[in-house]
């Protein structure tokens, strides 16, 4: 593959392919890998030449051994020797001492016994036997093993501890494991069925991923029915090596995958899944069915997968922000698999629908509102025209009702003015049928509509044998059917929700501000009380964390007696607020602490005596003092934005209504830090509050980019300070003019945790300690930085400078400026994943403007499944000669090392001679092919990395 098609081309929308069956139709999506260069020559085989990648022994296997075979009939081992026998076009092996045959094939002692390595072995011996044939199959080279064998953490101790074991004999070695306690796996196209099931697939181009062998099972035999074919079929098991990131982003670089369907129980590595699913969900459809919405399925799911589930609303939120599409039955996710092969994703959730009958458009209004759908409105424009061409009793509203006599030509002259109409993000076409109705002629008349309107078109044929012509002539032409309107209007809602998620993707968040100048100020204040050996924070404590990130607090003073707490009153003015001071205490308004609009001394005192009589109901150490803060009179609204913790997940961010009733109301949202701006106001959006705040009933708005940028602010204490536990600022008043924290609460961790133990965030923040000044040999001073996504307008800039051959030496071809300054491009250049890539920019700041420029990039990429990267560096020809390449390799060398990779390499042009001077003088190795340069430096042993 050409470099530019892996640097442009891939992130231009997939092509189209003619694959198509009956009722269930997948487009087949070309995949490119954003990782492949092109394939070297003449290199060493251990350097940049293009490795398999590491699941290929697992779903492409050449040979394969069973490892536990038997010919016993009923017995899973037998299955699946049959299984393999029937369609397995490699080399197929048995392996058990105490057999001398089973099926034909004569069996072996063990797999070390083999006569040449294999590079599957499929495991049915007794769990307690696994952890020995795993070390048997890494001495001989095996490249993988699928562990059909239950008995592991599903079983509780014991079975974690054969886990653990088997998980010990991996590390440092390359060979990767699907299980234990699983189906197995199918590649369909290739006839390759290593499960105990009782047949194999169709081939098809869709990758369904399940934690539950018997859904699979299940599913499996619907397919058949339905003519529906996969790419794969996996089924998980416990997930002891091969996660749900290692999957999707194995099947997101398969060619012969279009879309990733899932059924999951529990996550595991939620930044693993969390990585792949936004690399991957940028060009093919994730779509999930999570199991353990209900705390009662939660705990099936639990005592199934031996696996934490988590909280179901943080998972939503997780989903959310990769951009996974989360359905909520078995046949949604294939519904929904057809529909978003067949149609654009809608802009927006306005659907129009036009029936020949009002109950359908009754019942498909009702499923579109309910999933937060809208109908769109008909403009004046497209009213005169329907008014042109229908029957003067028609609805003359959406849903539009062309009326029972309908005859196709209506039908597409209404569809036209519907699609044509700019408020409209959809159509549903419904159609009853009715003595006068031809539903294949009028199928035939909205066919071309399919492509054409560049909005989606679904439809639903209502009834059976007579409609099932016209069914099969929309699905040919691309227009996914439904039997009812209602199901249809839930797979628009689903579709405009996934339209939704991508574009959080896509969006370019605008600048936050600089990061906190108060971080050390947050670690010595949380370092100062955990050496008191104190879990609680108090409220002036908890201000000065909030403040030193610049989140604006309302000012407090403390007093130990009732006329320094007067004092302090007199200092701020009349009217004022009295709270308890107290170290134990967590919520002050349950034992009456918290004392509003006191106007004198004597009310100052009054509510100390009352604050003092409420606190000694908690013990007489309860009680030590007061707060004293202005009485806010500002009209705004009482937010709440918090922190707290999640099992799997992590640190999570909540923002709703505040005040007393805030749980009551349960008005909020949950998101992922970090956040950025998009995120921010995205997480906003998800409430009911968010409408107020944007101004209703003539009040005025609220700055919302101020409140933005405020959560990003917070989100940036919640991952740089990881011993707060939970964080609470209730409330947060918001009014137009200004925000400020009222009342704010921290909890952090154990002070005896050690470090390594504190929750990491799932998303990785970004990696502050890359960054440092240095200066160029023109005396020029620069910062050299990892990449953010509000870099996007400067990277374009940055192109600009840019001259034909520097683009040629980066990315091996000509490209144009609008190729490279694509926004769909450029999201993928600046929105990374630091687990994953690490982009340092080097940045320029004007003294005088303050206009800043990017001069340079340097890219380090890790390469899935293995424990090495590749580098790329592109200098702007200003700067060229100046040591900023040298620099940004070193720092890339560095960054590698810190993150404990093995090897880092890069291809390069032969005429690129001076990254090739420069990698050179520090350490890498060159190799020289065909039409390439390999230079490639060792950084560390696996085992040293491990």
């Amino acid at each position: 593959m050409a470099v530019m098609q892996k640097m442009i081309a891939a992130e231009s929308a997939p092509r189209d392919g003619d694959y198509s069956r009956p009722k269930i139709e997948f487009r087949i999506l070309e995949a490119m890998s954003m990782q492949t260069d092109p394939t070297p020559l003449a290199l060493p085989r251990d350097l940049l030449q293009r490795e398999p990648p590491a699941l290929d022994a697992i779903f492409h296997p050449r040979s394969a051994a069973i490892v536990g075979a038997s010919d016993r009939p009923g017995s899973v081992a037998r299955t699946v020797i049959e299984n393999l026998q029937r369609g397995f076009r490699g080399r197929l092996y048995a392996v058990n001492p105490a057999r001398r045959e089973a099926l034909g094939l004569p069996c072996f002692a063990s797999v070390a016994a083999l006569p040449q390595p294999v590079d599957l072995a499929v495991v049915v011996t007794p769990a307690a036997s696994v952890p020995a044939v795993i070390a048997d199959c890494v001495r001989a080279g095996v490249g993988g093993a699928v562990i059909v064998s239950a008995g592991f953490k599903e079983q509780g101790e014991r079975g974690q501890a054969l886990e653990r074991e088997i998980q010990g004999i991996l590390r440092g070695s390359r060979m990767r494991v699907i299980g234990p306690n699983c189906l197995g796996v199918m590649t369909p196209p290739e006839g390759f069925n290593a499960t105990f099931a009782a047949g194999i697939a169709r081939a098809g181009n869709v990758a369904f991923l399940s934690q539950s062998g018997a859904l699979l099972t299940a599913v499996l035999d619907w397919s058949l029915r339905e003519l529906a074919g996969f790419s794969a079929f996996v089924s998980t098991g416990s997930m002891l090596d091969v996660t749900w990131g290692d999957l999707i982003y194995y099947f997101g670089d398969d060619p012969a995958t279009s879309s990733i369907l899932i059924y999951m129980e529990s996550v595991g590595d939620a930044r693993s899944f969390l990585s792949a699913a936004r690399e991957v969900a940028l060009t093919k459809p994730i779509l999930v069915i999570k199991a353990g919405r209900t705390a009662a399925a939660a705990q099936a799911a639990a005592s199934h997968t031996g696996a934490l589930t988590g909280s179901d609303e943080v998972l939503e939120a997780a989903f959310r922000r990769c951009g996974v599409l989360r359905v909520a039955s078995i046949a949604d996710v294939f519904y929904m698999a057809e529909v978003l092969s067949k149609q654009p994703r809608p802009r927006g959730p306005r659907l129009t629908i036009v029936t020949n009958a009002g109950g359908p458009g009754v019942l498909a209004t009702d499923a579109l509102i309910a999933g937060d759908g809208e109908l769109a409105p008909v403009s004046p424009e497209t009213r005169a025209g329907l008014d042109r061409i229908l029957p003067p009793h028609w609805s003359h509203g959406n849903p539009i009702d062309i009326l029972g006599d309908a005859e196709p030509e209506r039908y597409a002259q209404a569809l036209r003015l519907a699609a044509e109409d700019p408020a409209s993000d959809g159509l549903l076409l419904v159609m009853a049928p009715q003595g006068m109705t031809d539903p294949a002629r009028t199928a035939e008349a909205v066919a071309p509509f399919a492509k054409s309107t560049g909005k989606p078109v679904l439809a639903s044929w209502m009834g059976g044998a007579g409609v099932a012509a016209g069914v099969e002539i929309l699905n040919r032409a691309g227009i996914p059917t439904f039997d009812f309107p209602d199901t249809a209007a839930r797979a628009f809602n689903y579709m405009w929700r996934y339209s939704y998620n991508l574009k959080g993707l896509y969006e370019t968040p605008e600048e936050a501000g600089a990061d906190a100048r108060g971080r050390g100020q947050a670690e010595a204040l949380l370092r100062a009380a955990r050496q008191q050996g104190r879990t609680l924070l108090t409220e002036p404590e908890s201000k000065q964390l909030l403040a030193a990130y610049g989140l604006p607090v309302v000012p407090t003073c403390v007093a130990d007696n009732p006329e320094g707490a007067v004092a302090c009153a007199r200092d701020f003015g009349f009217p004022v607020v009295l709270k308890l001071f107290s170290h134990t205490i967590t919520h002050k308004s349950d034992v009456g602490g918290v004392q509003l609009n006191l106007r004198d001394d004597a009310a100052v005192r009054d509510a100390w005596r009352r604050i003092e009589r409420g606190a000694a109901s908690a013990g007489a150490a309860a009680f030590e003092g007061v707060t004293v803060q202005p009485m806010v009179k500002a009209a705004g609204y009482e937010l709440i934005l918090g922190s707290s913790l999640d099992s799997q997940f992590g640190p999570v961010i909540l923002f709703g209504s505040g005040g007393q009733l805030v749980e009551v109301y349960r008005d909020r949202a949950l998101a992922l830090p970090p956040l950025n701006t998009t995120l921010a106001r995205r997480l906003m959006e998800q409430t009911r509050i968010y409408a107020a705040l944007q101004g209703v009933r003539g009040r005025r708005p609220v700055d919302l980019e101020a409140l933005e940028r405020l959560l990003v602010q917070f989100s940036q204490l919640v991952v740089e300070q990881p011993w707060v536990r939970e964080m609470d600022i209730n409330p947060l008043l918001a009014s137009p003019t200004g925000l400020l924290a009222l009342d704010a609460r921290v909890v952090l961790h154990d002070p005896a945790t050690p470090p390594q133990a504190l929750p990491r965030p799932a998303i990785r923040p970004y990696p502050t300690r890359y960054s440092a000044p240095w200066r160029l040999k023109n005396g020029l001073e620069i910062n050299l930085r990892p990449i953010r996504p509000e870099d996007e307008p400067l990277i374009a800039k940055f192109h600009q400078t840019l001259s034909e051959r520097s683009v040629y030496l980066r990315y091996w071809q000509e490209a144009s400026l609008t190729e490279r300054t694509a926004h769909e491009r450029l999201t993928r250049i600046c929105f990374v994943d630091y687990d994953r890539e690490i982009a340092l920019v080097a940045e320029h700041c004007d003294a005088a403007t303050r206009e800043r420029a990017i001069l340079a990039v340097g890219r380090l990429t890790k390469l899935h499944g293995r424990n090495e990267a590749r580098f790329a560096i592109l200098v702007g020809d200003a700067y060229q000669g100046q040591g900023l390449g040298t620099e940004l390799l070193r720092r890339l060398i560095g960054i590698g090392r810190d993150e404990k990779l093995e090897r880092i390499s890069a291809a390069i042009l032969p005429e690129n001679r001076q990254i090739q001077t420069v990698a050179r003088r520090l350490g890498y190795r060159l190799y020289f092919g065909e039409g390439m340069v390999t230079a490639t430096i060792e950084l560390q042993s696996a085992e040293e990395a491990g």
